[in-house]
């Protein structure tokens, strides 16, 4: 069996990509990319928290299994309901299989979406709806989740390195989160809407879904429609910037 290196010994080169595909500076990219597993691990304890914040709870025996959000919303929406711990295991995904040299094009647009959509939508809410969240979440824990949710949005620009962004793949991406928004914040299919829960937000009887006061639900909403717009102009932009260089 062949060993592979924690560090990789070679890196992919970011090229000359315009700085809206690569804010970051090169250094912060390539360490991030040599410190592949150590950010694999982190997505993915930061997948395990977020699932247990959304209210899957296996710890401690003395909870329910479902409790918070996911025992508010009816079953069948689940998947919709915890976005940034699925976008967490995306990243990790993508980043754990580029580093057995087994990239995937499609998680790692979708990391991309996941990532830039999430890191940055979360921190919005948070700040626009501060009073509210402080009110109910200790000072400790915002400032957790408005950091570790940055920290998402960077991770984002590490992608390009290690994909070609295919046209195929934006497209998978493009409807995961597209529909997402949709079953979010205007067509829920079953129950109420299933975005991440703001302030004041009431839950209905057990698994029919939550009150969405407004304008609340429409400032969120326009974050993330916003949000998914501008991730899939960033991802066409590295699409034809890797497609130039070919």
């Amino acid at each position: 069996m062949s060993h592979r290196s924690l560090v990789p010994s070679q890196l992919p080169d970011g090229g000359d990509a315009p700085w809206y595909v690569a804010p970051l500076p090169e250094w912060l990219e390539s360490a991030g990319l040599r410190l592949v597993v150590p950010i694999v691990l982190v997505n993915l304890v930061g997948t395990a928290f977020g699932f247990w914040y959304y209210g899957f709870h296996p710890l401690p025996l003395s909870d329910p299994l479902i409790v918070w959000q996911l025992a508010g919303e009816p079953p069948v929406m689940w998947a919709f309901v915890p976005d940034s711990p699925v976008a967490t295991g995306f990243v990790a995904v993508a980043l754990g299989l580029w580093w057995l040299g087994r990239p995937s094009e499609y998680w790692n647009v979708l990391a991309f979406f996941g990532c830039w959509k999430l890191g940055l939508w979360t921190p919005f809410v948070l700040a626009a709806f501060a009073d509210g969240f402080l009110a109910t979440t200790p000072v400790p824990m915002y400032a957790f989740l408005f950091v570790s949710h940055l920290g998402m949005a960077v991770e984002a620009f590490l992608l390009y390195r290690i994909s070609e962004f295919p046209t195929r793949a934006i497209l998978v991406a493009v409807v995961w989160y597209g529909v997402n928004d949709v079953v979010d914040y205007f067509v829920p299919v079953v129950g109420t809407p299933h975005h991440t829960l703001l302030p004041g937000q009431v839950a209905l009887e057990s698994g029919l879904g939550f009150t969405h006061p407004t304008p609340d639900h429409w400032i969120a909403a326009a974050g993330a429609v916003a949000l998914t717009v501008t991730g899939t102009a960033v991802a066409v932009a590295t699409r034809r910037h890797h497609a130039g260089r070919e």
